[in-house]
């Protein structure tokens, strides 16, 4: 649920802190491997590999 889509005061602040925790957590992952996480359908490909070595695609198949 994004910031804007809260429905109460609390829930945009939960919202916020989510997103700021996420952005530092991948700053943090950025710098130990040297270099920028991939974005969006790349980086989905990339995290579905790391796990077995198959790709998604690959997965559905069987």
């Amino acid at each position: 649920m994004g910031i804007e889509q809260a429905p109460t005061a609390k829930g945009k602040q939960a919202a916020k802190g989510l997103k700021q925790a996420a952005a530092k957590d991948e700053r943090k992952t950025e710098a130990e491997t040297g270099r920028p996480l991939k974005k969006g359908a790349a980086r989905f490909e990339e995290r579905s590999k790391s796990s077995d070595g198959k790709s998604a695609g690959a997965k559905q198949k069987i």
